[in-house]
């Protein structure tokens, strides 16, 4: 069955730097375009960047543009999340998000058009 692991996650002070990612298994990886989605504490789901199947497209909300990249190996079934000039307000739970149909596309803000999200791993930003 689908199964995808975030990991990376820890404390960072403002303006430090973070590397997740995220492994999955049960589907066919390089097929699918991804996302990571978070979710800041008493906040519902914010998405923060997607990519395309094989990782030449990227999109980003503008919370999120010139400060983090999202990356994926296909050979490793594995997608990245670089994030730097991190801010406190940028604490959440960070989750990987698989979309449900594997077109030809970036996958975007819509939340509904998500199927399976891992566990998520924990970013806090603080001094």
């Amino acid at each position: 069955e689908v199964h995808l692991v975030e990991s990376g996650g820890g404390l960072v002070q403002p303006g430090g730097s973070l590397r997740l990612s995220c492994t999955a298994s049960g589907f066919t990886f390089s097929r699918y375009g991804m996302s990571w989605v978070r979710q800041a504490p008493g906040k519902g789901l914010e998405w923060v960047s997607g990519i395309n199947s094989d990782g030449v497209r990227t999109t980003y909300p503008d919370l999120a543009k010139g400060r983090f990249t999202i990356s994926r190996v296909n050979a490793k079934n594995t997608l990245y999340l670089q994030m730097n000039s991190l801010k406190p307000e940028d604490t959440a739970v960070y989750y990987c998000a698989k979309p449900k149909r594997a077109y030809d596309v970036v996958p975007g803000s819509n939340l509904y058009d998500y199927d399976y999200w891992g566990q998520g791993t924990q970013v806090t930003v603080s001094s």
